[in-house]
């Protein structure tokens, strides 16, 4: 049966059937009288469309159809092919001619030997027609490609070689996001299956003696650069193995940095000078990914040479150019030596090495505790990290990883961290990516049953800019520290006009 058209209502005196309406120009006064309305406003740029059109890291997002999981994601079958032989010429030309005693699992020494020999054999092999590629493949990248395979790891390994990418993340095998400028956002690349992510991750933690399988799923390990790495594999991740690689900058960052990038003020950065060399107990409290460790690293320069400092780590990362320092790393058990040791072992054991400072890394449990004790009983200038969104989180944070690791009175905690701990430095990354210390505050003591912080310097967020960059300021909160007399008996005189206000609360 056919449907009746519907009606049309005639078109308005003077126009034509079929004929648009005159279209008003923006600003002009509506029909009928009355005042303008106001021009639309431009859309804001999109930061993250920006940089996947500029950045020859990324590659563009295969489309989706509605029966395709989100975090799963999918690989086009024109691309599964491209991998499947890349992975079948690394592995030919590793097993029958690189290396025939070594596992595919295995790290594989890249010198211009090595990489000139596999080149020659794939050249062979593409002239006998052992490799059958579609006729768009770009050879070179191909041939790229496949060195990343034999010697490194895989498609990873152009982010793993950029100075300008931060972190990677693998969520399974068809979806790679990194981390560049400050923000994440996701590369296009991808791994072929399952499989071949384990495979990479194997590589990674084989040499450091560490197991990645059904037994182990939960990895941690470093890269021969430093760089921290943590995996997951199946059964515990639901959508494939789990990579994250923290990497490590080859710069080192100064305080100096830190000013230039906006993350502090020179005022803040003598403040933070005087607070390390006059030996006061710092927390750097903040998020995931905020700059705890690269801040630790750079207050670490203003210890004096002459001190001794043991650094205590889950994975090495911290980076201290003095002499007389003695660095620790927890120890994961295996099969062939079953003995943990854990930070907690580590602090415990660090306090018969005659030191003058501790710096724990992290702290995450039991070892808060011991790291509070040492504070207060001779071991001045220590410095830790914990996690937390602010001081005052900081602190309830601290009362929980202590009453979790002893079973004593929040009254008796309190009182511990209150005696411990000097001043608390809050990193946050800010919600266009950047990264600032918006906290420099001091553990003034208690009152009743409440630790007191006072803040001396804060970053003031006053919005957003039309650029979506966070409009902000640090400022001095009118405020004399009471350490102050400290800052005194090691040379710093503060002039009263750091302390003023500059901004209101």
């Amino acid at each position: 049966m056919f449907n009746k058209p519907k009606p049309q209502n005639p078109p308005p005196q003077g126009q034509q059937p079929g004929q648009r309406p005159p279209q008003r120009p923006q600003g002009a006064p509506p029909p009928g009288g009355g005042p303008p309305r106001p021009p639309r406003p431009a859309a804001p740029p999109d930061p993250e469309a920006e940089l996947r059109r500029n950045d020859p890291l990324m590659l563009p997002l295969d489309s989706e159809g509605p029966d395709v999981s989100r975090q799963r994601s999918y690989l086009p079958e024109k691309k599964a092919a491209v991998l499947r032989t890349q992975l079948q010429v690394a592995d030919v030309i590793r097993q029958k001619v690189l290396a025939p005693h070594l596992e595919l699992d295995w790290a594989f020494e890249r010198t211009p030997e090595h990489e000139e020999k596999a080149l020659q054999t794939m050249q062979r092999m593409l002239d006998s027609g052992r490799i059958d590629l579609a006729d768009d493949v770009d050879l070179d990248q191909f041939a790229k490609d496949v060195l990343d395979e034999i010697f490194g790891f895989g498609p990873l390994q152009k982010f793993v070689e950029s100075d300008a990418v931060s972190e990677i993340m693998v969520n399974g095998p068809y979806v790679i996001f990194i981390e560049r400028a400050g923000r994440i956002v996701e590369s296009g690349h991808k791994f072929l299956d399952d499989d071949h992510v384990e495979r990479i991750i194997r590589r990674i933690v084989r040499p450091l003696g560490r197991l990645a399988d059904s037994e182990h799923p939960l990895v941690d390990a470093r890269l021969p650069d430093g760089s921290r790495v943590n995996a997951v594999l199946r059964p515990v991740t639901l959508d494939g193995p789990s990579l994250s690689i923290r990497k490590f900058s080859k710069h080192k960052l100064v305080i100096k940095d830190l000013i230039k990038f906006g993350a502090m003020t020179d005022e803040m950065a003598q403040f933070l000078e005087a607070v390390v060399v006059s030996r006061q107990n710092v927390i750097v409290s903040g998020g995931t990914g905020s700059g705890k460790t690269t801040l630790i690293n750079c207050l670490s320069g203003y210890i004096p040479e002459h001190e001794r400092t043991v650094t205590i780590e889950d994975a090495a990362e911290l980076q201290f150019n003095q002499r007389n320092v003695v660095r620790l790393e927890t120890k994961k058990p295996t099969p062939e030596a079953p003995t943990e040791i854990s930070v907690r072992d580590c602090v415990r054991n660090a306090l018969r090495m005659r030191p003058e400072r501790i710096v724990v890394g992290e702290c995450r449990g039991g070892e808060a505790l011991d790291m509070l004790q040492a504070m207060n009983t001779g071991h001045d200038g220590s410095m830790t990290t914990i996690h937390a969104n602010d001081p005052r989180a900081c602190i309830s944070r601290l009362e929980t990883l202590v009453t979790m690791a002893a079973d004593m009175p929040i009254q008796i905690v309190r009182k511990q961290i209150a005696d411990s701990i000097n001043f608390i430095v809050q990193t946050s990354r800010l919600r266009d990516g950047s990264r600032k210390v918006t906290h420099i505050t001091e553990v003034v003591g208690m009152e009743g049953e409440t630790v007191v912080l006072s803040d001396i310097f804060r970053f003031v967020d006053e919005g957003d800019t039309p650029e979506r960059k966070v409009k902000g300021a640090h400022a001095s909160m009118g405020v004399r520290p009471r350490a102050e007399v400290a800052f005194k008996q090691y040379g710093f005189n503060m002039p009263a006009s750091m302390f003023l206000r500059q901004r209101p609360t």
